[in-house]
C-alpha cells in the first residue's frame, strides 16, 4: 500500500471516528497533507464547519475558548455554538455543582461526548432540578475541561448514535487534547462582577515534552478559586420577624447567587509514541477535583412544615419528650406561631421553661438556610494502539485497539441544618452520602479504503465495543438519614433540604452492552458522494436495539454543496435515572415542600405509576447548503429530530393521605412525611425543529488581518403527546376539580420545555489582528423565552422575559514574543437578566430568573497576562 494512501486512510479512520469523514480526491502529497488537516486538525477560527462533510461540524480552536472572561469550558463553549446552551444554576441542589447542557435543545445526555475520539463518562450527579429541558439529566461533566489543554473541540451537529451508540441524539462534541511535544504556556487570570463580587483567580499551564525520539508527552494543569455571588434581596417574611424584635435573622436570609467554588483543580495528559512499522501508542486522562458550596432556601421559624410547624404556621410543632421516650401521654401545651414574633410570647417562654417539651426554635430561633455542598473528584485513563495491519487477513487495514476507564465521584454535605426528628440531640452538619459513576469501555476499529470501480475506492469502516457502567449510591452518616424518636410527632425524617442516603437506599447497580457497528462510504462521481451506517447494540437490561444513519452531499459547483443526512437514534437510560434515590426542597406555587425520588420501580414510584424504563427512539432529517468562495464561508443547515419515550424526571405527583395505609403496607416508611414523590419515566414524546447558520469572512482592514464570524441557530420543540396520571386504586386516569385529565408531565413543564430557551440565538464576532495588537468584540442576542425560578410555573413565579444583546470585548498586546496581556469584559453594558414580578423578589430571595440563557450576574471584567515559551 503507498504512503499516500496509508496517510488517507488514516484522515479516514479519525474522520470515521469523529463522523466527520472527508473527501479524499487528491494526487499528491500536499493535497493529502491539506486533507488531514480539515480533518484531524482543523481551522482554529470560530465558528467553523467541514466544507467536505456531510454533516454541519463546528471547529473551535483552543486558542479560542481561551477568549472569554470566564475559564468554565461551558461559558467557553456557549460563546462559540450557538445551538450550544448552559444555564447558572442558583439554588438547584445537584445541579448546582454539576452544571447540565443541551445541544440543539436536548438534554445534556443526548450529546455524546468524546476526548480523542474516544467515549467520556458521564457526571455522577443528576441534574434533578435541571432547567426544564434538563430534568433528570445525567451527562458529562464538561466543565473539568480545561482550554489550556485543547488543540480543538469539533461539534458534530446531527444524530450520530448509528455511528457511536447511546446519547448522539443531538450530536457529538470531540475534544482534541494537544500533542505539542515541545513548547508551551502559563498564565493567570483574575476578575470579578461589576458588582464587586464573584472573584476569580485562576492560574493554567501547558507543557510539551519529547517522549523518546518518536514520542511527545503533552501536560496541562488548571487552578482555579471563584467567589460567591449574591443577587438577593432580603425576603419580606424574614424582614417581619426582624421588625417585630427577632434579632437572630440575617440579612439577607438567605443567598441567592453564584455558588462558591474552592481548590478547583484539573490536571491531563496525552501521551503518543510511535512503535514503528507504521503503529502508534497513545494514552491520555484526567484527574480533577473541586468543592463547591451553595445555598438552599430560607426556612421560616413560624410556619416551615414538619420543622416549626405542621398546620401552616397556626401552631409550633412542639416535641414532647416523654411521649417519644416513654409512651406517656402528651402535656406539652400550644404555642400559638400566628403572631409577629413567637420567641417573645408567654406560650413559647413556658414551653422553653419546661424541659419535658421542645421546639426547633431553640437550634435556630431565626430560622436557618442550609448551605448544600459537595467534593466533585473525576478521573479517567485511556491507553490504545493504531496503525496498519501489515499481514494476515485484515492486511492493509488500518486498526485502532484501545480501553478506558472513567470515575465521577459526588460526595455530598449539608451545613446549617438539622434533622428534626432527632429532637434537640440533631447534629447541624452532615455528611449525606455519595453518588458514583464507573465506566469501562473497550474499542476495537477497523477501516480500509476498497477499490470497486467507484471514483475513489469505498471507505469501509467497522468494530465492536463493549461498555460496563455503573452507578454507586454510598450512605451518608446515621445522623443524616435516621428516622429519630421524634418522626412519630410530624417532625421531618433526616438532613434537612436533601436528605442522606440510608443503607437500604446504598447499593451499586451494573449494566454492560455490546455492539457493532459497519460504517460505508464512497464518491459515486467526482462530485457525488453517500454514505451509511448500521449498528447493533445489546444491553443486560433492556435488550438490543439496531439503527441506521444515510447520508449525501452534492457538489454543484466548485463553491456549492448540497448535503444531507437521515438516522435513526436511541437514548438508553442511565443506570443512575433507573436506581437513583434522593430527597429535596422543591418550590410549589411559592410553598417549599419535601420531594421524595424513588427508582421508577421502588413501591411508592410504582404505586404511582413508575414503570421499568426503556430507551428512548428518535429519528432524524437534516439537509444543508455549503458555499465557500475564497475568503468567504458560508452554511445554512435545517433539521427535524423526532424523539418517542422521551425519558424525565416526573413531576411532583401528591402523595394522598387516603393512599397512607396502603403504602405502608408496601413497605413504604413514614409516608405521612413526603409531600411528593417524583420518578424518571419515558412519559413524553416531542419534535425539534431547527435551522443552524454560520458564515465567516477575512479581510485586510485598518493596516491588518479582520475576520468576521456569524452565527445564527433557531430552534423550537413541540411536545406531541404525554402520558396521563393514573390513580393506583381505580386504574383510570386522574382528572382534576374541572375535569381535565392530569399528566405525569404537567402544563407549566410542557411549556418549560417548548419555550424555555429562546427559540433564536445569535452570536456576530470581529476579530482583528497587527503585530503587536489583537482585539474582538462579539454581540450576543438571546430572543424572547418563557423565563422559570425555582421550577415554579405557576403565574406569579414565570412569565415571557424579553429578547436581550450581550457584548464582549477583549483586547490584547503582545509585549515580546513571550508575553502577551489582555484586558477584557463580557457584558460589557452590563445587560440585567429578566427581573421577578413585583412582590416575588420579597418571596423567594432573589432579584432574577434563575432559568435566563445568559448569566444573571451581570458584567464581569478581568485581566490575563500569559507567558508563552
Amino acid at each position: 500500500m503507498s504512503t499516500t494512501f496509508r496517510a488517507g486512510a488514516l484522515a479516514l479512520a479519525v474522520g470515521a471516528a469523529l463522523g466527520t469523514t472527508p473527501a479524499y480526491a487528491f494526487d499528491d502529497d500536499a493535497a493529502v497533507e491539506e486533507v488531514e488537516k480539515i480533518v484531524v486538525v482543523g481551522s482554529r477560527a470560530a465558528p467553523r464547519s467541514i466544507a467536505d462533510s456531510a454533516v454541519p461540524v463546528d471547529i473551535v480552536g483552543g486558542d479560542e475558548l481561551g477568549k472569554s472572561a470566564s475559564s468554565d469550558m461551558l461559558d467557553q463553549l456557549v460563546s462559540s455554538v450557538p445551538s450550544f446552551n448552559v444555564r447558572a444554576q442558583p439554588i438547584s441542589d445537584a445541579a448546582t455543582l454539576i452544571r447540565p447542557v443541551n445541544l440543539r435543545g436536548l438534554s445534556s445526555d443526548s450529546t455524546l461526548v468524546l476526548v480523542n475520539g474516544k467515549r467520556r463518562h458521564r457526571a455522577s450527579v443528576i441534574a434533578f432540578q435541571g432547567g426544564g429541558v434538563n430534568d433528570g439529566a445525567q451527562g458529562p461533566d464538561i466543565s473539568v475541561i480545561p482550554s489550556v489543554a485543547l488543540k480543538q473541540v469539533e461539534v458534530l451537529r446531527d444524530g450520530a448514535a448509528a455511528q457511536y451508540g447511546s446519547d448522539a441524539i443531538a450530536g457529538v462534541m470531540n475534544f482534541v487534547l494537544k500533542d505539542d511535544a515541545d513548547g508551551g504556556s502559563l498564565s493567570i487570570k483574575r476578575g470579578e462582577f461589576y458588582e464587586g463580587d464573584g472573584a476569580t483567580t485562576t492560574v493554567d499551564g501547558n507543557i510539551g515534552l519529547p517522549f523518546t525520539d518518536d514520542g511527545s508527552v503533552n501536560l496541562s494543569f488548571q487552578y482555579k478559586q471563584a467567589d460567591a455571588t449574591s443577587r438577593s434581596v432580603q425576603r419580606a417574611d424574614a424582614q417581619g420577624l426582624f421588625d417585630a424584635g427577632n434579632s437572630a435573622i440575617q440579612n439577607p436570609a438567605q443567598i441567592w447567587g453564584n455558588p462558591e467554588i474552592d481548590d478547583d483543580i484539573t490536571l491531563f495528559g496525552n501521551v503518543k509514541l510511535d512503535l514503528g512499522d507504521d503503529k502508534e501508542f497513545y494514552l491520555f486522562g484526567n484527574y480533577a477535583e473541586r468543592d463547591v458550596t451553595g445555598g438552599f432556601y430560607y426556612r421560616n421559624p413560624h410556619n416551615r412544615s414538619n420543622v416549626y410547624s405542621i398546620d401552616g404556621g397556626q401552631t409550633l410543632l412542639v416535641g414532647d419528650v416523654a411521649q417519644a421516650t416513654q409512651g406517656a401521654e402528651r402535656t406539652c401545651a400550644v404555642v400559638p406561631a400566628n403572631v409577629p414574633n413567637v420567641l417573645n410570647t408567654q406560650a413559647y417562654l413556658d414551653m422553653v421553661a419546661d424541659p419535658n417539651c421542645f421546639s426547633m426554635n431553640q437550634i435556630f430561633p431565626g430560622g436557618y438556610t442550609p448551605q448544600f455542598g459537595g467534593n466533585i473528584t473525576d478521573t479517567s485513563l485511556t491507553a490504545g494502539v493504531k496503525g496498519d495491519i501489515q499481514s494476515g487477513i485484515l492486511e492493509d487495514w488500518f486498526f485502532d485497539l484501545s480501553g478506558s476507564v472513567g470515575r465521577n465521584e459526588s460526595d455530598f454535605f449539608l451545613k446549617n441544618t438539622l434533622n428534626p426528628s432527632l429532637g434537640l440531640s440533631t447534629p447541624v452538619d452532615f455528611d449525606t452520602g455519595k453518588y458514583i459513576q464507573l465506566e469501562k469501555t473497550f474499542n476495537f476499529d477497523l477501516v480500509k479504503g476498497v477499490d470497486i470501480g467507484l471514483e475513489e475506492p469505498l471507505n469501509v469502516a467497522t468494530g465492536i465495543e463493549f461498555r460496563e457502567e455503573s452507578f454507586e449510591i454510598i450512605a451518608g452518616e446515621e445522623a443524616s438519614w435516621i428516622a429519630g424518636p421524634y418522626a412519630d410527632q410530624g417532625f421531618n425524617i433526616g438532613s434537612h433540604g436533601f436528605a442522606g442516603f440510608s443503607p437500604d437506599a446504598a447499593g451499586r447497580n451494573d449494566r454492560r452492552n455490546w455492539a457493532a457497528y459497519v460504517d460505508l462510504e464512497a464518491y459515486l462521481t467526482e462530485d457525488f458522494m453517500v454514505g451509511g451506517a448500521l449498528r447493533w447494540e445489546d444491553f443486560t437490561t433492556f435488550g438490543s436495539t439496531t439503527n441506521y444513519k444515510l447520508t449525501a452531499q452534492y457538489s454543484l459547483t466548485e463553491e456549492v454543496s448540497l448535503r444531507a443526512s437521515t438516522s435513526t437514534g436511541f437514548r438508553a437510560p442511565t443506570v443512575g435515572q433507573a436506581n437513583v434515590v434522593n430527597t429535596a426542597t422543591s418550590l410549589v406555587n411559592g410553598e417549599l415542600i419535601q420531594s421524595f425520588t424513588a427508582p421508577p420501580t421502588d413501591p411508592l414510584a410504582a404505586f404511582y405509576g413508575g414503570t421499568e424504563l426503556q430507551p428512548e427512539e428518535s429519528e432524524s432529517y437534516a439537509a444543508g447548503l455549503v458555499y465557500s468562495s475564497g475568503d468567504f464561508f458560508l452554511t445554512i443547515d435545517v433539521y427535524n429530530i423526532e424523539v418517542e419515550d422521551r425519558i424525565a424526571q416526573s413531576s411532583q405527583i401528591s402523595v394522598r393521605p387516603q393512599d397512607y395505609d396502603e403504602l405502608r403496607a408496601l413497605g413504604v416508611q413514614n409516608p405521612e412525611l413526603i409531600s411528593a414523590v417524583t420518578y424518571f419515566a419515558n412519559n413524553f414524546d416531542t419534535t425539534t425543529r431547527g435551522v443552524d447558520i454560520v458564515a465567516n469572512y477575512s479581510m485586510s482592514l485598518m493596516g491588518g488581518d479582520t475576520q468576521f464570524s456569524l452565527a445564527y441557530n433557531f430552534n423550537e420543540t413541540e411536545v406531541d403527546s404525554r402520558d396521563p396520571i393514573i390513580d393506583p386504586i381505580s386504574g383510570n386516569p386522574v382528572l382534576d376539580d374541572n375535569g381535565e385529565l392530569q399528566f405525569v408531565t404537567t402544563d407549566g413543564k410542557v411549556r418549560r420545555l417548548e419555550e424555555g430557551m429562546p427559540d433564536h440565538r445569535a452570536t456576530f464576532t470581529v476579530s482583528q489582528t497587527w503585530d503587536e495588537v489583537a482585539a474582538f468584540v462579539r454581540l450576543n442576542y438571546f430572543g424572547e423565552y418563557y423565563a422559570v425560578h425555582a421550577d415554579d410555573t405557576s403565574e406569579q413565579f414565570s412569565e415571557t422575559a424579553d429578547a436581550a444583546v450581550t457584548v464582549d470585548l477583549e483586547a490584547s498586546y503582545f509585549i515580546n514574543d513571550m508575553f502577551t496581556v489582555s484586558i477584557g469584559a463580557s457584558n460589557i453594558f452590563d445587560q440585567e437578566a429578566e427581573e421577578l414580578q413585583n412582590g416575588v423578589p420579597e418571596i423567594l430571595g432573589g432579584q432574577y430568573y434563575e432559568s435566563g440563557p445568559f448569566d444573571y450576574n451581570g458584567g464581569f471584567y478581568y485581566a490575563k497576562l500569559t507567558y508563552n515559551f
